[in-house]
Parts: C-alpha cells; sequence; structure tokens
C-alpha cells in the first residue's frame, strides 16, 4: 500500500483526509437528528436522548461548540510544538492547517458551558453529541490512515508483527486503526448505557473521560514534541479535562443505571 490512498472518482483522484472527515461529520449529524427523533419512550430503539430544549437555546448551545470547538482545535495543534508554530507565525496556511481533536472536544466544552451560564440554561445537553461524535472520530480516522505520515497521527517505530511502513521504510504502529477499534467499543458501550435510565450528561463524561484517557495513553506512542514531564501538549491537555470530570470518575465507572432520567 502506498500513502496517501487517493481515492478515484472518474478522471479525479481525492485526497482520503477530506472525504472521511466529511463523511464523519455527515454521519454524525444524521445520527444526531435520528437520536432528537427517537427520545425516551419512543419504542425499542430509543435511547433516551431527546432533548427539551426551545430552538433558540439549542441553537445557541450548538453554535458555541461549533465556534470553541474550531478555536480549541486550532488553538491546541499550534501548542503541539510551540518552537515550530513560532517559526510559522506570519504563515497563515500552516496556522489554519494544524486541528486537534482533543483541543476541539475541550474548546467546544468550555464555550457551551461559559454560554449556559450566561443565558441561565443549567440542563445537561451533551447526551445528543456522545455517539454522534464517538462515529464521527472514527470514521475521520480512516482518513488519517489513509493519509500516512503526512497526517502526523501514526505512531513510533515498532517491531510489532502488524507494524505499518507508511512511506518512510519504518514500520510504525498504527495508532488511528487503535484508536478505530477504541472507538467501536467505546461506542457500543455508550450506546449499551443510553438505552438504560441514566442522569442527564452521564453520556457525554463518560465519552470524555473514555476519549480523553485513551488519547493519554495512546499519544505516548506518537512521536510528538515534549514539553512538560515527557507528556507532549495534548497529554497534558487530557489530563486538564481529566482532572475537570474527577469528581465523576469513580460514578461513571461503577454505573448499572439509574432509576429514571433525570438532571444532576
Amino acid at each position: 500500500m502506498h500513502f496517501p490512498v487517493w481515492i478515484p472518482l472518474g478522471p479525479l483522484r481525492i485526497h482520503p483526509h477530506p472525504v472521511f472527515e466529511s463523511l464523519g461529520y455527515f454521519l454524525g449529524y444524521r445520527l444526531y437528528l435520528w437520536q432528537r427523533r427517537h427520545p425516551a419512550g419512543g419504542g425499542s430503539g430509543a435511547l433516551g436522548l431527546g432533548d427539551a430544549l426551545p430552538d433558540l437555546q439549542r441553537l445557541i448551545v450548538l453554535a458555541a461548540a461549533a465556534l470553541g470547538g474550531a478555536i480549541g482545535s486550532k488553538l491546541l495543534a499550534g501548542l503541539e510544538d510551540p518552537a515550530l508554530t513560532l517559526a510559522h507565525l506570519r504563515d497563515l496556511s500552516f496556522l489554519l492547517a494544524g486541528q486537534s481533536i482533543v483541543g476541539g472536544l475541550l474548546g467546544g466544552l468550555l464555550a457551551v458551558e461559559l454560554v449556559k451560564g450566561r443565558i441561565g440554561l443549567r440542563t445537561a445537553t451533551g447526551d445528543l453529541y456522545a455517539l454522534p461524535l464517538t462515529l464521527a472520530i472514527a470514521v475521520g480516522r480512516i482518513g488519517c490512515f489513509l493519509t500516512g505520515l503526512a497526517d502526523d497521527t501514526s505512531g513510533v517505530a515498532t517491531r510489532l508483527p502488524w507494524g505499518i511502513d507508511f512511506g518512510d521504510g519504518i514500520p510504525r504502529h498504527p495508532t488511528q486503526l487503535y484508536e478505530i477499534a477504541f472507538l467501536l467499543l467505546l461506542g457500543l458501550l455508550l450506546w449499551r448505557r443510553a438505552r438504560q435510565p441514566h442522569t442527564e450528561g452521564d453520556l457525554f463524561k463518560l465519552f470524555m473521560v473514555g476519549y480523553l484517557g485513551w488519547r493519554l495513553l495512546v499519544d505516548a506512542i506518537k512521536p510528538y514534541h515534549h514539553v512538560l514531564f515527557g507528556l507532549c501538549t495534548i497529554q497534558l491537555a487530557c489530563l486538564a479535562g481529566l482532572l475537570y470530570y474527577a469528581p465523576h470518575i469513580p460514578r461513571l465507572l461503577r454505573w448499572k443505571g439509574e432509576p429514571a432520567w433525570q438532571t444532576r
């Protein structure tokens, strides 16, 4: 296999990254809409994830998540290698090219919490996004894998039999495939727990704790620039996010279902 793996479309060859990134957004949004149409009590396929937010409040929350996610994604990507970013500070194409899923998630979380406090919204709003985000990231990682080394998401060199040469002659950990497998397992867990009575907000907390914990571990075998205590910027951001959710982690891990859907 030669990387990147271009996708043929008639006479054209399309780069895999934008194709699967766009497909991830599309499928994630379709799943979000499906969940909204199947609230609690809606039959055997219901996940109990419908919300009763007024349209304006829902739009405000979505806009905050999108804007905060975009800013957080670019900001954390720029901090992955501060020296390199400073050297290209006037290169707009370089600054706009980088993006970070972890930065997007944490930036979106911060923006939503700030906006909810501003408009006085106390209802948990994240559960509708847990499964769509899991699906979107998993599909997007296919594009990361097919892009190869240029995407900067592959792992360090390995002698394991499943190491993949992404084009530089060095077998590396296919960390993109590891992440897809993890997200499939996380999605199954979220799906199962969504079908149980649960406290509003806990599905999103479980998604965030699971994904941030995963990235804290798997990024240890990626060739990232280490900035503090042997950790890269993304790992430090994951630690910050896990500390934010720390009071909830023991309850999430022993979750066996709540007596009713409720707000906490």
